[in-house]
C-alpha cells in the first residue's frame, strides 16, 4: 500500500481463521494491554498468512473491502483502544 494508512487487525476472539480484505496489514495479537508486537503481514502472491507471534490464519478474501475483515469485529482501531 503505497498511500492511506495501513490497516491492523486483532483476534481477541481467538478465532481459527479471519479473513481479510487487504494482502498487507498488521496484526496486534489481541486487544491491548495483550496485544503483541504489531507486526506488518505481507502476503504476496499467496492468499493466506499466519502471524507468527499469535498464529492466527488470516485469509485474503477479495468480496471484502480493503481494511475489512470477516468477522468485522477483527478490525483493530487504535483510537478505541
Amino acid at each position: 500500500m503505497a498511500h492511506g494508512t495501513t490497516p491492523h487487525f486483532h483476534n481477541t476472539e481467538g478465532l481459527a481463521r479471519i479473513e481479510v480484505g487487504s494482502n498487507e496489514f498488521q496484526c496486534v495479537g489481541a486487544l491491548p494491554p495483550f496485544d503483541h508486537p504489531h507486526v506488518f503481514l505481507d502476503m504476496g502472491k499467496d492468499s493466506e498468512i499466519v502471524c507468527p507471534y499469535c498464529s492466527t490464519l488470516y485469509v485474503f478474501s477479495a468480496e471484502l473491502a480493503d481494511g475489512t475483515s470477516n468477522p468485522l469485529s477483527a478490525v483493530f482501531h487504535a483510537d478505541a483502544a
